[in-house]
């Protein structure tokens, strides 16, 4: 017997087909959708990651800036504290020298020299007195160049004077104090 297939085969082959492929096809969009998803995770967990270490670097940051903002203050104290005990120093060092300058102006005087005025403005003296010749006046200044506290003699002034019926020169004389040498030790 002749057996006869009357049954639309290619009908269902072709539907078999057709779920077969729709079947393969939601497979595909699940796996690419799982796959996306996945990749989704994975890039934000790491950029919170990143954004954490950012974060905690920022923090990090402000906290170095405020320790060099402390550092910078305290060398601000200690550069204005170092200032001033240069100027306590400096007040120390230069409290000796009027006994000294004074002592000084006495070794240095020529006889038949006297002063009468004396007046020191920050690291200049002026001397305003009389002598008896002016070749007295020169070797005062001679002396005041050679005294080891005492520099840069510079006659300012010289002319003749009446002074209880003598004349003389009275003279008007700018010398500078040496501090280096003052800082350092005594006079000869």
């Amino acid at each position: 017997m002749i057996r006869i297939n009357l049954l639309p085969h290619r009908q269902e082959r072709r539907r078999e087909r057709q779920r077969q492929m729709v079947t393969l096809l939601a497979m595909m969009a699940g796996l690419g959708l799982l796959t996306v998803i996945l990749g989704y995770t994975v890039l934000n967990a790491r950029l919170e990651n990143q954004q954490a270490r950012n974060n905690f670097l920022r923090q990090q940051i402000s906290e170095l800036d405020k320790q060099i903002d402390e550092i910078k203050r305290v060398k601000e104290e200690t550069q204005a504290l170092l200032s001033r005990k240069q100027v306590v120093e400096q007040l120390q060092s230069n409290r000796s020298e009027a006994v000294h300058v004074l002592d000084q102006l006495l070794r240095v005087m020529p006889e038949g020299c006297y002063l009468h005025g004396i007046r020191e403005t920050g690291g200049n003296i002026n001397l305003v007195g009389y002598a008896q010749s002016n070749a007295r006046v020169s070797t005062l200044l001679h002396n005041l160049n050679e005294s080891p506290w005492l520099e840069n003699g510079e006659l300012v002034e010289i002319h003749s004077a009446m002074v209880a019926d003598v004349r003389v020169a009275e003279f008007n004389i700018n010398v500078k104090v040496r501090r280096v040498q003052a800082a350092g030790g005594g006079a000869k």
